[in-house]
């Protein structure tokens, strides 16, 4: 009996059965397209909610549990009525994305493990000299929807930019922002990130960890944060954060955020074997330049920018 699809299959003619392929590979790719566009966003975790429930009462409706069913049917109906409320904002950047041509050509490679290390030695040396500083990590969630007032740069990422972007200073006002690095490269800086709404968050951490755990919260970004006040280096991810790393573990951990477990534990291999040799990429920082005029601190007055608080 389930060996007689195959003589109807071959009964078919040509036209049909190409016909139904493309239908399938219509389909197929239209859903590939949104489980791209809300993966590693909140819609995502709002869908795998959705599924369980859908799982749940075709189970109980297999089953003959009459009550489960019964409450699910009455509420389901509600469930995405609520669904669609709550996240309508996201709905309505989804639906702006589709006809978006880059949206349907985009192919994003995954972090380049160089980029990493620039960001490591700059989170370092900026930790060292008590300089706030921001790097956020776009994945497969872009964070174009999420971030504002921010100027673009699209230049390759080296260590000396990025001190040059978080360089203190009233005549540069893009170290008071998130910079944004994606494929590789710094794609903008003077970001302003939208700030989490958790009040679980710790008091003495400030704007810029609380702007780090927003986005995290919002996409699937990976945000390493220098604190100025206490000069040490975090890193947020999905609604977490981990404080008081070293370049060492701060270096570990971002790797585990961003690649598989067998890619980091090759990459750190290899990290760790160019420290040995002496032929390691990472440039030491720049010193501090002299004659540049720091930015006076008014603690009275608070900051009206969402990632550039001093803390």
């Amino acid at each position: 009996m389930h060996a007689e699809w195959l003589p109807v299959l071959l009964r078919r003619a040509p036209l049909e059965l190409l016909r139904d392929a493309l239908d399938i590979c219509v389909v197929a790719y239209a859903v590939y397209r949104i489980l791209l566009l809300v993966r590693g966003t909140r819609a995502a975790q709002v869908g795998q909610g959705l599924l369980l429930i859908a799982v749940v009462y075709a189970i109980s409706q297999r089953l003959g549990l009459i009550t489960t069913f019964t409450l699910l049917d009455r509420s389901l109906t509600s469930f995405l009525v609520f669904a669609v409320v709550i996240f309508q904002s996201d709905i309505r950047r989804a639906l702006m994305r589709v006809g978006d041509r880059p949206f349907l050509l985009r192919w994003r490679k995954p972090v380049d493990a160089q980029a990493v290390e620039e960001v490591i030695a700059a989170a370092e040396g900026l930790a060292l000299r008590h300089t706030g500083a921001l790097f956020v990590f776009e994945r497969e969630a872009s964070v174009d929807d999420f971030v504002s007032q921010c100027t673009i740069i699209d230049a390759e990422i080296s260590t000396a930019l990025l001190f040059t972007i978080f360089l203190p200073s009233q005549d540069n006002p893009l170290h008071d922002g998130a910079v944004i690095i994606r494929n590789g490269r710094v794609a903008a800086a003077g970001a302003v990130l939208p700030l989490t709404s958790s009040g679980a968050l710790e008091r003495q951490l400030g704007t810029r960890h609380r702007a780090a755990l927003g986005i995290s919260e919002e996409t699937d970004a990976a945000v390493v944060v220098v604190s100025e006040e206490r000069g040490e280096i975090s890193l947020c991810f999905n609604g977490n954060i981990v404080r008081g790393l070293d370049a060492q573990t701060a270096r570990q951990a971002l790797y585990g955020v961003l690649y598989s477990k067998r890619q980091a534990a090759l990459l750190l291999r290899e990290a760790g074997q160019q420290e040995r040799e002496g032929r390691t990429s990472r440039r030491p920082p720049p010193p501090p330049l002299s004659g540049v005029r720091p930015v006076p601190i008014d603690r009275e007055e608070p900051t009206s920018r969402a990632a550039g608080d001093d803390r």
